[in-house]
């Protein structure tokens, strides 16, 4: 493997089609304002190094990045690239990742609106992110001990799976399918409208009118916390352990729940049934007052 170490490069495609190379304290950054320095690359590393220009990692194929930097002006620094691994990094350039695949990222500072769109397989592990539209349309989803803040998170994902995270957002999941969620916090509003095969286990919910027109939604052992007119129009299937504030017309399935605020039942085609949970304790045994 070759070597760079301790340089400064601005000039355009500075790395161009590189291959088998570590790239070690350096900086790209410079009057020059050159774009694209690892364009086309095979087989990269780059560790503790400062990225301050354009679309530095664009069609690669084997890339690691570790605790390294990238700043607000370093724009979509990955496109198109495979087998990535990011550790100990700072992502602070809008669409920071788009249309990647098998990528894992550990440990790192996303501030990226319009991250991770179009994605195919990527875990994500004690990471924070503050973004927009974050993860759009990507598939395969494996994210564990992740903070998140921002709006309009993991629309039209698909096949995902969360753990131990803390999404506090508006319009999660979005006409996501095939998604579980487990042991989370998740606070915002209207969460997982249109959402198909939806699953949360052991989860915090808050904030205002959540899971409406869902299909084949599932929720195990959920707290429920200021969630009013849930449930419009949706098949679900549901044991929560608090009360809600109110249940509007559920399409079908069941929800036992403790206790309920209000319960709104003014459509003829909502034929879903709400169980207040003392009332049926011989069958309610995943809840806490079996």
């Amino acid at each position: 493997m070759k070597i760079i170490e301790n340089q400064t490069f601005d000039m355009e495609r500075a790395l161009y089609g590189s291959k088998d190379i570590l790239v070690r304290n350096c900086s790209f950054d410079g009057p020059a304002d050159g774009e694209s320095a690892f364009k086309e690359g095979e087989d990269l590393e780059a560790a503790h190094c400062f990225f301050n220009l354009r679309y530095p990692f664009w069609h690669d194929d084997g890339l690691v990045i570790t605790d390294s930097e990238m700043t607000e002006l370093c724009r979509a620094a990955l496109w198109y690239s495979n087998r990535v691994e990011i550790t100990d990094t700072k992502m602070h350039g809008i669409k920071a990742l788009r249309e990647c695949s098998d990528v894992v990222i550990r440990g790192c500072d996303i501030i990226s609106p319009e991250f991770g769109w179009s994605v195919r397989g990527i875990r994500m592990e004690d990471t924070t992110a503050v973004s927009e539209y974050f993860m759009m349309c990507s598939e395969d989803l494996q994210f564990k001990g992740v903070n998140f803040q921002g709006k309009y998170s993991f629309q039209y994902i698909k096949n995902a799976v969360f753990e131990n995270c803390v999404f506090n957002t508006k319009d999660a999941f979005w006409h996501g399918e095939h998604i579980t969620v487990k042991d989370s916090v998740i606070k915002g509003e209207y969460l997982a409208w249109y959402s198909n095969g939806l699953t949360l286990v052991n989860c915090k919910i808050i904030g205002t009118q959540p899971f409406c027109y869902c299909k084949s939604l599932k929720l195990i052992n959920c707290e429920m916390i200021d969630t009013d007119l849930a449930f419009e129009k949706s098949e679900v299937e549901a044991v929560i352990t608090t009360k809600v504030d109110s249940i509007k017309n559920p399409l079908s399935g069941q929800i036992q729940v403790p206790d309920v605020g209000e319960i709104i039942m003014d459509d003829e085609k909502a034929e879903g049934e709400v169980v207040i949970c003392g009332q049926i304790k011989d069958n309610c045994r995943m809840c806490s007052c079996a």
